[in-house]
């Protein structure tokens, strides 16, 4: 089954009416084996929040070296990111596989008048995936209730009930009493049941269940005083909030990558239930784990400040309990006019919604893309009627945030909100790729559209015309029929992923000549009624590259960085025992100094100093050690025309070498320390964000890819993302595709001969393959492969690498030139015979 079929027969599947109870899934899981039994689940209930502190519990678990599998809903611009393993999304072959194995049984039972829903076979799906991966132990957030849900086919070794607010009464109940008692159910066997619930809601929880952790403020409305305190200390940047947890004999003081005193209740409920899941799985957790894992624990969509001055915030507040909390962190927030776009689903309370979000002095209503989905004059009358200002009915979602955008002065805030499917409409202006793909026969042309899951019909035309100038991107399926339109009428062409979605974004691919493309460019700089004007910018930057920085009002401020021209040499120097390579050869600050120099000398152009190894097995270093090693040697770098480099993942590490010298960070964990990007963005240095699954490598470890290239480039646009939200402007940014770090060799070279695909990122790239184990698929050693790293070095200087970093400086300086001159001899027309 291809990829695109199991998506639509799953997306299909909406079309039946949710029916409450296990039963159904619970027969769908016998066909597997009943994988549910071989995994220790955590369940997540609540009316709101639920999503947040699954996402916190999952993050302090993996913090503590567990294997962890996260389920949530919805999902924003892919149906597998509602299944994550170690945050990695469900492969596309993983979900057409288990598509393609329930499907005759699913049909069946539709054809005998008890078909699944889409969340029952999603559920099913994600409990199979957690057991096909062996993980140590899964989050799960309950869909809706507890008892009725889908998810309560487990029997969970922790479970919470975040809070309780009338929800989906007509099937929950029409009291909060009611919809308790159905949350309460998902309490585990053997563990108390977690809860930050007050008033009523906890009286009946209290009622059905006595073995109860309740979590809360020190004045919450609970008696007896809750057993696990917390205390909300405001934010502490645009991005974080400092939150107290205090337990019976414990406690935890940590910043979170989520705003408002709500949070601080979410992140207390997170940290016992992860406690109650590291015991079954025979592990502690201390409170650096927990103070770690919460402030890695980022979540797309819940008050996400995309942007500063003004300040565009994306929140998917979608009921009224909702848009009050929200109310409440936008208050923590110093601007003189909110403006807000608001779309929502027609069976929410769109009055109360609006009567708690505070008075805005603009609203331009809109209608995401979503068969649900409320008409915008009827939101628009709504906010009139409350009183709001100047009042717009709007279209489409960019439509409507250009707008409000346009409206904003840069004192002003921009505020996306009311529904889930909006703020991942919205999100996509910032979020949207096209790849530039090189298709140079019609093996390539054959499997760049199979990739991109365009039906063989469609396919079989756009080959031919493949093998030119092609482009790869994602759209709503309305918009991708407009794309296909305007390529059509300018003579180019455009195939589009046969997968259909509600909303969903489907791959694209985008053929014809320059000149084609440059006119379809105009024509969408006014398409706002699909709102395809966002795509005009995306296609300047593949048609042209990235728009420059700004210039400096003082030219002698701008910063001038030796990959703007050409390619640069990064030369390795390891101040360590145990590198790969050269490990213990440059420890003494004397011997370090003589080899940088020796490496400028030879026309290094960044000296890259680390001080641990990240080879398989390598220990940890501590930090105090890692700078004892680093700092001296930067400092004697000080006289050195190349640039200073420092590779290394912990960011009090980055700030001592940036104190002794050092003008870039190189960090091999992908800002993995959430602490690096603020620190990137207060040194307004470059920041190198590498791809990696572990770092130290973890040999053996097996890691599934559906394309090493694109699965690479979408987890890498989330890493680029946060850093930019953090205030690292994106040219500031280099991006790293990690070879060697969780890829096969094969793997390895793909990504090499492909590494112009990165470009799409809109950062400058760097390769780093110097020596590595990648080169035994050619019959070289590892360790010690010169020859084989220099034929790398130039082709990825061809392919539009930005830097190499490597250990031998000279003879990869001459391959960098080689390939440059391929291109453009005229560079070196003075350089001698």
């Amino acid at each position: 089954m291809e990829y695109h079929e199991a998506v639509n027969f799953l997306f299909d599947l909406r079309r039946f009416q949710v029916k409450p109870g296990t039963a159904s899934v619970r027969s769908l899981l016998a066909e597997f084996d009943d994988p549910q039994d071989d995994v220790s689940f955590v369940q997540i209930a609540g009316s709101n929040g639920k999503g947040s502190t699954a996402r916190m519990a999952e993050s302090v678990l993996r913090e503590a070296g567990l294997t962890v599998g996260l389920y949530t809903s919805p999902h924003f611009e892919d149906i597998r990111e509602r299944i994550r393993v170690d945050g990695r999304k469900i492969p596309e072959s993983a979900l057409a596989e288990f598509v393609a194995a329930a499907k005759p049984w699913l049909v069946e039972r539709a054809a005998s008048g008890e078909p699944l829903t889409f969340f029952e076979v999603m559920t099913a799906m994600a409990i199979w995936r957690f057991a096909d991966a062996d993980v140590d132990v899964a989050v799960l957030e309950v869909g809706m209730g507890g008892e009725l849900d889908a998810t309560s086919v487990v029997d969970p070794v922790a479970s919470a009930v975040t809070n309780v607010t009338l929800e989906h009464t007509a099937v929950l109940g029409d009291t909060v009493e009611e919809i308790a008692e159905k949350k309460v159910a998902v309490a585990p066997d053997g563990r108390p049941l977690v809860t930050g619930a007050t008033g009523d809601a906890l009286d009946a929880i209290r009622d059905h269940e006595d073995e109860l952790i309740t979590v809360g403020t020190a004045d919450a409305a609970m008696e007896p005083r809750p057993n696990v305190t917390v205390r909300y200390d405001g934010r502490v940047n645009h991005q974080e909030s400092a939150v107290v947890v205090s337990g019976p004999s414990w406690g935890v003081e940590a910043n979170i990558p989520l705003l408002g005193s709500y949070q601080a209740v979410n992140a207390g409920i997170a940290c016992v239930v992860a406690e109650q899941a590291a015991d079954e799985a025979g592990t502690t957790i201390d409170a650096t784990t927990l103070e770690r894992g919460l402030r890695r624990a980022n979540w797309p969509g819940r008050f996400e400040v995309m942007e500063r001055n003004p300040h565009v915030v994306l929140d998917g507040a979608h009921n009224p309990g909702a848009c009050a909390e929200l109310a409440s962190v936008i208050e923590e927030f110093d601007f003189e006019s909110l403006h807000l776009v608001f779309g929502a689903m027609h069976d929410k309370d769109h009055r109360e919604m609006a009567a708690e979000l505070p008075r805005p002095a603009s609203v331009v209503t809109c209608r995401p893309n979503n068969a649900r989905s409320e008409d915008p004059e009827t939101l628009a009358r709504v906010f009139e009627d409350e009183g709001a200002g100047d009042v717009t009915a709007g279209t489409t979602v960019s439509a409507a945030l250009r707008t409000a955008r346009e409206r904003a002065g840069p004192d002003d805030c921009v505020l996306v909100a009311g529904s889930l499917f909006l703020v991942a409409e919205a999100r996509t202006t910032w979020t949207r790729t096209v790849v530039s793909k090189r298709v140079e026969t019609l093996s390539d042309a054959d499997r760049l559209l199979s990739r991109a899951n365009v039906p063989a019909e469609d396919a079989e035309r756009t080959r031919g015309d493949a093998v030119h100038r092609v482009y790869r991107t994602t759209a709503q399926r309305r918009q991708a029929r407009r794309l296909r339109e305007e390529m059509l009428a300018v003579g180019g062409d455009c195939a589009v992923s046969g997968h259909r979605g509600e909303g969903e974004q489907v791959d694209v691919v985008l053929t014809g000549t320059r000149t084609q493309f440059e006119r379809v460019r105009e024509n969408l700089a006014y398409a706002d009624e699909y709102g395809l004007s966002e795509f005009a910018g995306a296609l300047d930057a593949a048609l042209d590259g990235p728009p420059s920085r700004p210039a400096a009002s003082d030219p002698a401020d701008e910063p001038e960085y030796p990959w703007s021209d050409g390619t640069a040499v990064m030369g390795i120097l390891n101040v360590t025992p145990d590198s790969f390579h050269d490990g213990g050869e440059y420890r003494d600050v004397e011997d370090a100094l003589e080899r940088a120099e020796a490496m400028a000398e030879a026309g290094a152009d960044i000296i890259d100093i680390g001080g641990e190894s990240t080879r398989p097995g390598a220990d940890v270093v501590p930090v105090e050690e890692e700078i004892e090693r680093i700092v001296p040697v930067i400092e004697s770098l000080a006289e050195t025309d190349a640039l200073v480099s420092v590779d290394t993942r912990k960011a009090d590490v980055a700030r001592a070498a940036l104190d002794a010298g050092a003008d870039i960070l190189n960090d091999v964990t992908g800002l993995e320390d959430p602490e690096m990007r603020f620190l990137a963005a207060e040194r307004d240095v470059p920041v190198i964000v590498m791809h990696s699954i572990d770092a130290p490598v973890v040999p053996g470890k097996d890691v599934a890819y559906d394309d090493v290239v694109e699965d690479v480039i979408d987890e890498l646009k989330e890493r680029i993302l946060l850093a930019e939200q953090a205030g690292v402007p994106r040219e500031n940014v280099i991006v790293d595709p990690g070879l060697g770090f969780g890829k096969t060799a094969a793997e390895d070279f793909e990504m090499l001969d492909r590494i112009g695909e990165f470009e799409s990122l809109g950062c400058p790239v760097l390769v780093g393959h110097s020596h590595k184990s990648m080169f035994e698929l050619v019959g070289e050693e590892a360790g010690d492969n010169l020859e084989a790293t220099i034929a790398a070095t130039t082709i990825a200087a061809d392919r539009g690498a930005d830097i190499v970093r490597v250990h031998d400086v000279r003879e990869n300086v001459a391959a960098v030139n080689v390939a440059l001159a391929t291109r453009d001899p005229s560079r070196f027309a003075d350089g001698g015979e």
